[in-house]
């Protein structure tokens, strides 16, 4: 496994990769979910480019940016056991020079949900994933579920801006008690970390009362609601969108459903979400779905 850190090494390492590359990207913290994604791309491509490279211009102001875990040495020594073929690690100092002027911003997918609690987040992923795509050119980027309104941020922007290439999309990886991984479920006492295990209830109740027959988005709310009562955090919302532009769903429909959720430990927010009908939350169906 090859390890670069600047622009000019990224550039020339890739030209020897051939043209079947995946691509995961990653604010390293790994976790058995970003392998999850190294294996996908492992299975469908000649050659594997991961990324490593926590971004500051995601993290609005009080954000936990400095604070974020970060663990590079076990980072590569899980990626090379997994089969990477190139690691991208640059600084901030390397990504962003000291005159960088230009940002890539994405309209209406980008303004509700996480775009309205997090003002620049988006700005931020959208920049940085534009540049880690003209740099690693790939023929497929993997993400994750847990990640949705991200993936349909980045769909939108790849098919505005006439990229050359595929996004898949891989189930949430989840621990033991349903919990979906992540980097800052360390940060979480063992009181919140049991208490957690209530958010994925919630969307198995909502999926529950959807496979019975109920439509109507207020219900579906108020089954995921319920399930979190006793999940000891701070319900920041839980919302129904139209999974290909995150338009709200206020009304009963037919049409698949993305249910969405955070709840607030402290300062850890933890985010999950489904399709509805549930059979949708598999590869192909989030693929096929998520920002199509």
């Amino acid at each position: 496994m090859e390890v670069v850190d600047s622009v000019e090494q990224m550039r020339a390492a890739r030209r020897s990769l051939g043209e079947s590359v995946g691509v995961v990207l990653t604010m390293g913290a790994l976790h058995e979910g970003h392998l999850a994604l190294v294996r996908e791309a492992r299975a469908d491509h000649t050659r594997v480019i991961a990324t490593v490279f926590v971004n500051p211009t995601q993290f609005a102001d009080g954000e936990d940016f400095s604070q974020y875990p970060r663990t590079l040495e076990r980072d590569l020594d899980m990626l090379r056991d997994a089969g990477v073929d190139l690691v991208f690690t640059p600084t901030p100092a390397m990504m962003y020079l000291p005159d960088h002027q230009t940002t890539v911003e994405v309209g209406a997918a980008a303004e509700g949900l996480e775009g309205e609690r997090r003002p620049g987040h988006f700005k931020g992923v959208t920049t940085v994933v534009a540049k880690l795509f003209n740099l690693t050119q790939p023929t497929t980027a993997y993400f994750g579920q847990k990640d949705a309104q991200q993936v349909v941020v980045l769909r939108r922007m790849v098919r505005d801006l006439n990229f050359p290439l595929q996004l898949a999309v891989i189930p949430t990886y989840r621990e033991a008690d349903g919990l979906a991984m992540s980097s800052r479920n360390v940060y979480l006492s063992s009181e919140q970390r049991i208490g957690a295990a209530a958010l994925s209830r919630a969307l198995l109740a909502a999926q529950w009362v959807y496979d019975e027959g109920v439509r109507d988005p207020a219900v579906l709310r108020g089954a995921a609601m319920m399930a979190l009562e006793s999940c000891g955090g701070e319900i920041e919302y839980i919302a129904v969108n139209d999974p290909r532009t995150l338009a709200p769903v206020l009304a009963a429909r037919q049409a698949p459903l993305l249910l969405s959720l955070v709840v607030r430990y402290g300062t850890t927010r933890l985010l999950d979400n489904c399709l509805l009908p549930g059979d949708l939350n598999i590869r192909a169906g989030l693929t096929a779905t998520l920002g199509a």
